[in-house]
């Protein structure tokens, strides 16, 4: 019998800042691998949009407009969308902002707060409603879970007038790997993806710089920025049950760009 561990039938990912770059990347991957997908996102337009490539793939999706770093609309989105599926197997805290390129010595409470609320608060309520629906449903016998979050390689390399973000990310580092210890006894798994440079709206800027680009690309082994679906394998493996052994782990998506 063929090695099946990846089809993801009857299975739920629920992806936060789904509609767009890293996180519609995954959750087309997911979606083709079986499995049902709920993405968050706070602009309507690209969550109708996302809904739409989505859905022609099959199984069972829906969109919600949540904003991550409001711990009410969190808690009220997760409750839908059990009541939408059913379930959660995984959670994917994707969601995320960058910063104004602010110098560190000029940088105001404001952008500070601005950055914490979405990638670090934000991250914080949507585990936190995801651990518990998994622990809950492990003590009744149904033991499986996956949380995932999206940091960056600011979290372990230097980044100029991006303190905050790569705080942040950093931290990220940090509460998934105690999630990864604290949940572990109840089948639940957990991990950090670290990108590189990825070509999202995130990064439209510094990718429409020729200069920029092709400095940037002298530092990839790859010689090319990263692209959304570049990150559907690593969701369907973590999703399945090839990876039930597998937790606490930090990969590295970038091309080669950290091991330069």
């Amino acid at each position: 019998m063929a090695f099946q561990p990846f089809d993801l039938t009857g299975r739920v990912a629920l992806i936060t800042g789904g509609n767009s770059g890293i996180g519609l990347g995954m959750a087309t991957g997911l979606a083709q691998s079986g499995a049902q997908v709920c993405i968050w996102g706070t602009n309507p337009d690209k969550n109708a949009r996302a809904l739409d490539q989505l859905s022609a793939i099959g199984p069972r999706v829906t969109a919600q407009v949540c904003d991550v770093s409001d711990e009410a609309a969190v808690d009220a989105a997760f409750a839908q969308a059990l009541a939408d599926h059913g379930r959660v197997d995984g959670c994917f805290a994707n969601a995320g902002i960058g910063g104004r390129g602010t110098g560190f010595d000029d940088m105001t409470k404001e952008e500070w707060d601005r950055i914490i609320a979405v990638n670090q608060s934000g991250v914080f309520y949507s585990f936190r409603a995801a651990a518990k629906h998994m622990r809950e449903r492990a003590q009744q016998g149904d033991a499986f879970g996956r949380l995932v979050g999206t940091a960056s390689l600011a979290a372990i390399s230097g980044q100029a007038r991006g303190e905050h973000y790569a705080a942040t990310k950093g931290g990220l580092i940090s509460m998934i790997k105690a999630l990864a210890v604290e949940y572990a006894r109840y089948g639940v798994t957990a991990h950090t993806l670290l990108p590189g440079w990825i070509e999202t709206d995130m990064t439209a800027g510094a990718a429409s710089n020729e200069k920029f680009m092709t400095n940037v690309n002298k530092r990839i082994p790859m010689r090319r920025w990263g692209q959304p679906e570049d990150f559907a394998a690593i969701a369907i493996y973590i999703m399945s049950t090839a990876s039930s052994y597998h937790t606490a782990e930090t990969f590295l998506i970038d091309g080669g760009y950290y091991a330069f």
